[in-house]
């Protein structure tokens, strides 16, 4: 009869599992470090002191739901800044994703001159935002911009651009597309990737370039898209100093040390939640209403980008 097989004590079992947690927390540390004092704690405070009346200078005093009550209520400012956030979002992100992917397409398949293309679309991307707005909203300007007078000379009407409220998310969309050197690369990378021999399959069976993009290149690419698409959301979500330049420059009042930088011009056309979060806890020190606002910013990013996720939205096919 055989013997059963010696098993170790359960002392030494619990050592060795205890070990091996430890060296796991060990590697994970540096990530959990990270995470609790860049993520963790910030997003605390913020939930605490949006139940606070805080002006930064005297100690918080509780105030329940007012902040709350505030800003989803009584805050005249709170839905434009809204529906400036999201019209960018939806407009915005939709845009790059298209143009990026269609230069990507572009510099894929020129044969001559492919380094001096690549080059010319992804230069604007390595412009500082501050600098690249200035110099957009130069060539934008409705009296000695040279985008208007090439415009006035060939008959066509010119707008106000960045001093007209219909014009002025346009024009940030425009410059948004200028850099759109980011997603150019990275959609080139995916395209590059697709097999050869699937393209040549389907020419073989008598698809298109229309065929050939839908059940080849599209199947390729789509995490990739997913992946512009959401961390599109995520940094639009966060918009600011594109729109916060603009419209102080098209304002005419000059930007230094010691100015007071009032968001939003015009008529509160490129006003954002962001803006409206730094406005309200820097400049006007009510720091409850705009954790209140930082809040709300989160739960509509997390929101959207869980939607996004989801496989049932058609982006992603069950085995991604």
């Amino acid at each position: 009869m055989a013997t059963p097989p010696a098993t170790r004590p359960a002392p030494e079992l619990r050592r060795r599992h205890t070990r091996e947690r430890l060296r796991t927390l060990g590697f994970l540390s540096p990530w959990l470090i990270g995470f609790t004092v860049f993520f963790g704690y910030p997003l605390l405070a913020t939930v605490y002191f949006s139940f606070m009346h805080y002006n930064q200078i005297q100690a918080p005093s509780f105030v329940g739901l007012r902040n709350w009550t505030y800003v989803l209520d009584r805050m005249p400012l709170f839905g434009p800044a809204l529906w400036n956030t999201l019209w960018l979002v939806v407009v915005m992100v939709s845009l790059r994703v298209v143009f990026g992917l269609g230069i990507g397409l572009l510099v894929t398949r020129i044969k001559t001159g492919a380094g001096f293309f690549r080059t010319a679309f992804y230069l604007p991307y390595l412009a500082p935002p501050v600098t690249a707005t200035v110099a957009f909203v130069f060539l934008l300007n409705p009296g000695t911009g040279p985008v208007n007078e090439a415009l006035g000379a060939l008959g066509i009407p010119a707008p106000n651009w960045f001093n007209d409220p219909d014009w002025a998310k346009p024009s940030l969309v425009l410059l948004s597309l200028w850099g759109i050197g980011d997603l150019m690369v990275i959609f080139m990378a995916a395209l590059l990737d697709v097999p050869r021999e699937q393209y040549e399959a389907a020419e073989l069976d008598g698809a298109g370039v229309l065929a050939r993009f839908r059940y080849v290149t599209w199947p390729a690419i789509t995490p990739i898209v997913m992946f512009a698409v959401v961390t599109g959301v995520v940094q639009t979500m966060q918009y600011y100093t594109q729109a916060l330049v603009a419209g102080k420059l098209a304002s005419g009042v000059s930007i230094g040390p010691g100015s007071v930088i009032q968001p939003g011009y015009p008529d509160g056309s490129t006003l954002t939640v962001p803006q409206l979060v730094y406005s309200l806890g820097f400049q006007n020190f009510d720091t409850g209403a705009a954790c209140v606002l930082s809040l709300v910013l989160f739960a509509i990013a997390m929101a959207v980008t869980s939607l996004l996720m989801r496989r049932s939205t058609g982006l992603l096919s069950a085995e991604d």
